[in-house]
């Protein structure tokens, strides 16, 4: 992993918070030059310190009303490289990850109502070669959402 320092770290925790703020103003609330914050972002976007960047845009107004996480469990957990390509395949599926547990795969999708959710898992999602079960879980609320702190060591 990649070291970074209190300035990183600084830097970090401005552009969390917006990161459409303007380098300039990063640069004047951290003390340094406008190229400096540019290098450090940079070099932090090489890194992989620094992953994504962008909008996010709110599923709701795009009319996908059901945000659910859906417990996959594979006839053996090394199929997952096979799965996961073909779980791609899904535009609904935002997030796929590979747990420990109760099943071998948790993924987050969003489905415009209760019928379309039922398409996803009968036709597309439990028809993948491999996948044995699910277990559907739907969110009623996100109560939190938010990155991990940063914080000056």
């Amino acid at each position: 992993m990649e070291k970074i320092d209190n300035l990183d770290r600084q830097i970090l925790g401005i552009v969390v918070r917006n990161a459409r703020i303007p380098s300039k103003d990063v640069a004047a609330e951290c003390g340094v030059s406008r190229a400096a914050i540019h290098q450090r972002l940079q070099r932090m976007i090489d890194a992989n310190i620094i992953t994504g960047s962008g909008y996010t845009v709110n599923p709701k107004v795009l009319g996908y009303r059901t945000c659910t996480y859906i417990g996959v469990n594979l006839e053996r957990g090394a199929m997952y490289r096979d799965v996961v390509p073909e779980l791609e395949k899904i535009e609904e599926i935002v997030e796929c990850h590979y747990t420990t547990g109760p099943y071998t795969m948790l993924i987050k999708l969003y489905a415009k109502d209760n019928e379309h959710l039922m398409d996803l898992l009968n036709n597309k999602i439990q028809t993948i070669s491999g996948v044995t079960g699910t277990e559907t879980l739907i969110s009623l609320d996100c109560s939190i959402a938010r990155s991990i702190p940063i914080k000056m060591k």
